[in-house]
């Protein structure tokens, strides 16, 4: 049987930055959430899709080609192996969906990686 998840509750009990928590798993994906300011380190994921959902604030998705502003209530989808980089003038709190083997810094590692992210 499912349990109820408060996204407000959970987003209130942690404060630290581009650290993912894992707030549920359907299906092989990982549902987490994250928050972040500033820039993030360019990386791609060579077998996974990324689902990036903005719960509050909005963050600049960078891509090699052109960049896209995700504002709260929407989301971006980053297909495998497309470079990527997240960046936030200001706190956001972001809502991922991906598969369960998805490393955050993905082929790049760096002191941002989170190899085992806490379940909250």
């Amino acid at each position: 049987m499912g349990d109820k998840v408060n996204l407000r509750s959970k987003l209130d009990s942690f404060a630290e930055h581009w650290t993912p928590k894992i707030v549920g798993e359907l299906n092989g994906q990982h549902v987490k959430l994250v928050k972040f300011v500033g820039d993030f380190v360019w990386h791609s994921h060579e077998a996974e899709d990324e689902m990036f959902y903005v719960v509050r604030g909005r963050f600049r998705m960078d891509f090699r080609d052109r960049a896209e502003w995700i504002e709260a209530g929407e989301f971006v989808i980053v297909p495998r192996g497309v470079e990527h980089k997240p960046f936030a003038e200001d706190e956001v709190e972001v809502m991922l969906f991906e598969p369960a083997s998805t490393l955050n810094t993905g082929d790049a590692a760096s002191v941002l990686t989170v190899a085992n992210p806490d379940r909250i």
